[in-house]
């Protein structure tokens, strides 16, 4: 057996690469019938297996499908979500769906079949809540930029199944210059609290050159905004600079709020409100 190989455990034993007594002493199941040597295991080794125990027919869709584009975000245990001509048996951490798909959009990546990418946002778009979907779908935007265009072409093509209505209110606030969740759900929180709608990574200029990149921020009033995540906590170097960044970007004329995680959202959106009106925005 390769080293890495997911198999199924019938088609080893039938023809003699591995006995029970092997695949029970040094192989793990991932899914029904779907086996891997013991250790780590990756997404990709999940979504072959998700593959496998379908008999070879789906074709993985979903957060999965993000994942193996090589979105961020996606863990190695996240459910494999497969589109199936046939009725799958139910199992933990699998998704069947049994809907349409055609051939044009379908791919390969790693030799695994996978939805192209404007089916995987077609698909994120319509199944996940919508702030998650739009985290998700920013995500795949930053790595792989997909066309809105091709995902409304999607829509026409199937203009009965579910999640459509919802699908046409995110598409419009997908922005692949969100770096993390974090800045996707703080970019909604504004929008949705009536502010006007900011801009990703906004770059601040010391003449011609750019002394800081900003998570969001209104360039029209010069205020910006920063979440203050993990890196903060875990990278001192980072912190630092940021630290000692802010004076600078403060004599350039911006003004930004630091979001952290325990914020509350009315704070957040206080705290904007208040920037940006003192900067001639009214609402």
């Amino acid at each position: 057996m390769a080293e890495r190989e997911v198999f199924l455990a019938r088609e080893a034993l039938a023809d003699g690469r591995l006995t029970r007594s092997e695949l029970a002493r040094w192989y793990q199941p991932l899914f029904r019938g779907v086996y891997m040597p013991k250790g780590d295991v990756t997404l990709w080794d999940r979504a072959k297996a998700a593959w496998l125990a379908t008999g070879r027919q789906a074709v993985i869709t979903g957060v999965a499908a993000s994942g193996l584009y090589g979105s961020s975000w996606v863990d190695a245990d996240t459910p494999i979500e497969l589109i199936s001509p046939r009725h799958a048996r139910p199992q933990r951490g699998l998704v069947v769906r049994q809907e349409s798909l055609a051939p044009d959009e379908v791919t390969k990546v790693s030799g695994i079949p996978v939805v192209a990418r404007a089916r995987a946002a077609f698909d994120l778009g319509r199944h996940l809540r919508r702030g998650e979907a739009i985290a998700r779908m920013d995500a795949l935007m930053r790595n792989q930029v997909f066309s809105a265009e091709d995902v409304l072409i999607l829509a026409k093509r199937y203009p009965g199944v579910r999640g459509l209505r919802q699908l046409g209110s995110v598409l419009p606030l997908v922005d692949g210059g969100a770096a993390s969740p974090q800045e996707t759900r703080l970019r909604l929180l504004y929008i949705d609290s009536g502010l006007p709608r900011p801009t990703t990574q906004v770059p601040v200029f010391d003449g011609w050159r750019a002394v800081r990149v900003l998570d969001l921020g209104w360039e029209e009033f010069r205020v910006g905004s920063e979440y203050d995540g993990d890196v903060h906590r875990t990278d001192r170097r980072a912190y630092v600079k940021d630290l000692r960044l802010r004076p600078k970007v403060e004599s350039l004329g911006w003004a930004v709020d630091h979001v952290i995680k325990e914020d509350r959202d009315d704070e957040i959106v206080g705290r904007a409100t208040k920037l940006l009106r003192s900067r001639g925005w009214r609402p």
